[in-house]
């Protein structure tokens, strides 16, 4: 393999991971907190959906960025409100709000461009104040000097410092594995839990801004089932921001090589269910050594607290 072919496949795992990175983050914030968020999957798709309309009618990328987050914290919003503040089933409440994310989203595009499939073409955000370094013109050089790569980056820096090094995020942390322990020390549980589904919300957002600027516009469930391999890689890197960055990175470079390969004289179906086997096999592997927060997926409501 030469340097420049391998420099190719790691700006092409790097792109394709940035997505489930941001979901899987946000799975994180969420199930840290004690909820379950298999709405991941509603909330890149949203996100990615009013990126491209954001853009498109304001001409700005950077709106695009600001109303897919707008368009991922409605959606981790609406999770919320369903499961912290009415007590619902949380698997019943994601797989509710990933459908109505697909139907909503096809309707948009019948709406605004008058298509089934697919939007109008969007410009990208570009390389940003970094685009005159050396080696920024490469593939890997383009991702590394992307404002929503770097940003990303800085996301994931600050939650492990906010997750391990702060007192709320001690607290997030508490309320998923001992609410009560959270609410005896004067938190408030139900507070907690909409600040981690409502984190999910951000960075599910901004993993939709990303796929839709990689591809400059939006297509019928672009997301593509992105979110659930997202939960896999939190599960995988134990419900940690680092663990799951690096099992995204597992994932992306599993869908490279899928990508790679649809050349070569392999069924199709095969190559493209290549990402889906690998997560598979490894949460079978890995569901064992992986212990969830105490508390995910329990409401929580002591009398008096709001």
């Amino acid at each position: 393999m030469t340097i420049a072919l391998a420099l190719a496949l790691a700006a092409q795992t790097l792109r394709i991971s940035v997505p489930y990175g941001l979901a899987a983050l946000g799975g994180v914030f969420s199930e840290r907190s004690g909820v379950v968020n298999i709405a991941l999957e509603g909330i890149l798709l949203n996100g990615a959906f009013f990126a491209v309309v954001g853009t498109w009618a304001t001409g700005s990328p950077a709106v695009g960025v600001a109303t897919a987050v707008a368009g991922g914290l409605a959606t981790a919003a609406l999770h919320a409100l369903a499961t912290v503040a009415w007590k619902g089933d949380q698997i019943i409440s994601g797989l509710a709000i990933n459908i109505m994310a697909y139907g909503f989203t096809r309707a948009g595009l019948r709406v605004l461009f008058e298509s089934a499939s697919n939007s109008e073409r969007i410009p990208s955000p570009g390389s940003g104040p970094l685009a005159h370094l050396p080696g920024a013109g490469s593939p890997l050089g383009a991702v590394l000097t992307d404002p929503l790569f770097l940003a990303a980056l800085a996301l994931l820096a600050l939650s492990v410092v906010f997750l391990t090094r702060t007192g709320l995020g001690l607290a997030l942390r508490t309320a998923g594995e001992h609410p009560e322990a959270a609410h005896s020390a004067g938190f408030s549980v139900a507070r907690l839990r909409w600040l981690g589904v409502l984190a999910s919300g951000l960075c599910g957002g901004l993993g939709g801004a990303w796929l839709a600027f990689e591809q400059h516009s939006f297509t019928d469930q672009m997301s593509g089932g992105r979110g659930y391999i997202a939960l896999a890689a939190m599960i995988v890197g134990k419900w940690h921001p680092l663990g799951a960055a690096a099992a995204c990175l597992l994932f992306g470079a599993a869908e490279t090589l899928q990508i790679r390969l649809q050349g070569a004289a392999i069924p199709t179906q095969l190559t493209q269910s290549l990402p889906f086997v690998l997560t598979i096999v490894v949460l079978v592997v890995w569901v064992g050594r992986s212990v969830a927060p105490a508390a995910v997926g329990k409401p929580y409501d002591p009398e008096g607290e709001s």
